[in-house]
């Protein structure tokens, strides 16, 4: 049997050891949108101090991608977290997305198209965390439950080797933080998205609809 890793609890044991030693790390946050980014933010803002980097050049079109940083931003500016969280806004490139994923356009949702586009944000997370100089880097996408927990966090652990910033391993979805992400996107009646962003996700959702009705 394949040993299965708790990351959720890797993550409590890091951060009760820097309470237990005073230390509010710095934390660069991937964020996908701001549903994701509710509950995570909710969980994490009082033990790092975290800027949220919106880097998604899958998103498509260019109205989705726009709409989906202008209600994380709403959220930074509304929900109250204790502490100052501000927003990095990487560039907008479809071309890189459709780079990385050249070859597997028609893996499926959750298949190896999925895993180079994880691998793709994730890169350029550790590289801008190392950059600016953040402890760790990390990734909300875990807290949905269609998003492989695993894979992201063997990609993180893989990308925080190149260089100075670690990689903070989370499965956020655990604890009961995706249905968080739910009630807390009613109470800031934030947008949700019904596809995940890129433009294979979304013709896939579009068939699903079709033969649901």
């Amino acid at each position: 049997m394949e040993y299965v890793q708790n990351y959720d609890k890797r993550m409590q044991e890091m951060m009760e050891e820097n309470r237990r030693l005073k230390k509010v790390p710095t934390l660069l946050l991937h964020s996908c949108c701001a549903p994701c980014s509710s509950a995570v933010l909710e969980r994490l803002a009082q033990d790092f101090r975290i800027t949220v980097f919106y880097f998604n050049p899958n998103i498509e079109p260019r109205e989705e991608y726009v709409k989906r940083v202008e209600e994380l931003n709403r959220l930074l500016e509304q929900m109250p977290l204790g502490q100052p969280v501000s927003l990095l806004e990487g560039g907008y490139e479809p071309e890189r997305f459709y780079q990385a994923v050249q070859g597997q356009e028609n893996s499926g949702e959750g298949g190896s198209r999925c895993y180079a586009c994880y691998e793709l944000r994730l890169q350029e997370t550790a590289k801008m965390a190392n950059e600016i100089g953040f402890d760790y880097f990390t990734t909300t996408l875990s807290i949905s439950p269609y998003k492989n927990a695993k894979w992201l966090n063997e990609i993180g652990s893989r990308m925080a080797k190149t260089g100075t910033a670690a990689y903070l391993y989370s499965d956020f979805k655990k604890r009961d933080g995706y249905r968080r992400s739910i009630a807390l996107s009613a109470e800031y009646g934030l947008y949700r998205q019904d596809y995940c962003g890129c433009r294979f996700s979304k013709q896939e959702r579009e068939q699903q609809k079709r033969e649901k009705s």
